[in-house]
C-alpha cells in the first residue's frame, strides 16, 4: 500500500514527507493506521547526527496511537479495530528478561530493532524498491506502520488516540521511573531535575506512590507551574545551589529518592548529592550525550547512597501502559497541560523547532480522524 511518512534522508536536515510503499503484515506482525504521534527529543537527537547508532534513510518516530487495521499469521493478542500504542520497548513474555520482575528489558528483537530491522531482518517499507529502515522498531512518522506484535500494547477505547500516544515514551518513562524503578515509598521526599515530559511523568508517579513533598526544579517558571498541577508540592529554580537547599530542609540529610530528567551530566551529579545518606537512591533517567561521562565521588556511595538508571520507567509494556492508561482515564494522571502543539504530519520539522526552542512540553502529530 502507498503511505505518507516523513523520512530521515540525511542528518542534520530537515525531515522530507514522502509517499512510500509499505508492504502488509508478515507472520507475528500487525498493520497499525496511526492517529497521534508525539515528536520527542530522541528523534530529534537522532535526526541531528548525534545519535552515533543512528542510520539514514530511515522514518522517525517512535511516540505513537492507532488502530489495528490487520494482522499476519500467528498473532494472537491482537485484532483489527483494536485501539494500540506502540512500544520502542517491545514485551516479549518469554525471554529470560520479561520473566524477571528486575528488568524490562526485553531481548527477543533487540538486535534487529537496533539495526533498523524488524524481527526477520527485513523491512516493510520502501521507495520505488529500495528498503527504508525502521526507527526503534516503530517508524511512527507516518500514516500507517507495520510492527510486532509483541511491540504493540493494546489500550482501552475510550482513551484519545493525542492522550494514549504520550504512553509510548515520555509520560510513562517518568511515571514508571518513579512507581516501577525506583518504587517510591509513601511518606518519602523526592526531588525531580527538569520538568519536561520525562519529569512531570516522573512528579506524577510520585504523588501516586503517596510521596509526602515533591520538588521539581526547573528553569522554566512555566514548566514549574505544570509541575505544580502533576503534584509538586515544592517548585524550585534551578540556581546552581539546589543540593545545598535540599541538605538544608532534610538536617542535612538529603532527599530519600531523587530523579534526574535532563540528560546533562552536571545535573546527574546534583541529583546524586541530593539523595540520601543512608538509603537515599537517584534514578537517572535522562539520556547524556555522546561520550560524556559522570564522574561519581565515592564516598557518596559509601555513605548509603545509590545510583540506578532507567530505561523507559521499567515499564513492561504490553502489561502495564494499559493499566497507566486506565489510571489516566479513572482521572489519576492529567494529560491535557502536557500537549502544547497540535500539528500535521508535514509539520514536523515545525515540531522539531518548538522542542529546540523549549516552547511547550509535547507536540503531536494528528493523522486522520
Amino acid at each position: 500500500m502507498k503511505i505518507r511518512a516523513a523520512v530521515l534522508e540525511q542528518f542534520g536536515e530537515p525531515l522530507v514527507v514522502h509517499e512510500l510503499d509499505l508492504e502488509g503484515p508478515r507472520p507475528g506482525e500487525a498493520l497499525v493506521r496511526l492517529r497521534a504521534c508525539g515528536v520527542c527529543h530522541t528523534d530529534m537527537y537522532t535526526a541531528s547526527g548525534a545519535d552515533p547508532s543512528g542510520y539514514a534513510p530511515t522514518v522517525l518516530g517512535h511516540e505513537g496511537a492507532g488502530i489495528v487495521e490487520a494482522v499476519g499469521e500467528d498473532v494472537r493478542s491482537l485484532a483489527p479495530g483494536d485501539h494500540v500504542v506502540t512500544l520502542f520497548s517491545p514485551q516479549c513474555r518469554e525471554c529470560v528478561h520479561c520473566l524477571s520482575p528486575r528488568t524490562n528489558l526485553c531481548l527477543a528483537i533487540r538486535e534487529q530493532q537496533n539495526e533498523g530491522y524488524l524481527p526477520d531482518g527485513t523491512t516493510r517499507l520502501s521507495r520505488e524498491r529500495q528498503p527504508i529502515r525502521h526507527f526503534m522498531g516503530t517508524s511512527t512518522f507516518a500514516e500507517y506502520t507495520v510492527m510486532p506484535e509483541i511491540a504493540l500494547a493494546k489500550v482501552a477505547g475510550e482513551a484519545s488516540f493525542e492522550a494514549a500516544c504520550l504512553f509510548a515514551c515520555g509520560l510513562s518513562t517518568g511515571l514508571g521511573a518513579a512507581m516501577f524503578t525506583a518504587q517510591v515509598q509513601s511518606g518519602s521526599t523526592c526531588v525531580v531535575f527538569g520538568a519536561g515530559l520525562v519529569g512531570l511523568g516522573a512528579v506524577a508517579g510520585c504523588r501516586l506512590q503517596g510521596a509526602e513533598r515533591i520538588i521539581s526544579v526547573d528553569l522554566s517558571q512555566e514548566r514549574l507551574a505544570l509541575a505544580r498541577g502533576q503534584g509538586a508540592t515544592d517548585c524550585w529554580r534551578a540556581d546552581g545551589r539546589v543540593v545545598e537547599r535540599v541538605l538544608d530542609e532534610t538536617g542535612g540529610l538529603g532527599a530519600d529518592y531523587t530523579f534526574e530528567a535532563t540528560g546533562l551530566v552536571a545535573v546527574m551529579r546534583e541529583a546524586l548529592e541530593a539523595a540520601r545518606m543512608g538509603w537515599g537512591l537517584c534514578t537517572i533517567v535522562g539520556v547524556a550525550g555522546k561520550g560524556e561521562m559522570l564522574e561519581v565521588v565515592p564516598r557518596l556511595l559509601i555513605t548509603g547512597r545509590r545510583i540506578c538508571g532507567s530505561s523507559f520507567g521499567g515499564v513492561k509494556g504490553r502489561d502495564q501502559v494499559p493499566e497507566l492508561v486506565q489510571r489516566y482515564l479513572g482521572g489519576e494522571i492529567d494529560v491535557a497541560p502536557l500537549i502544547s502543539h497540535r500539528m500535521g504530519l508535514e509539520d514536523v520539522n515545525r515540531a522539531f523547532e518548538l522542542m529546540h526552542a523549549r516552547d511547550g512540553i509535547r507536540s503531536v502529530l494528528v493523522m486522520g480522524s
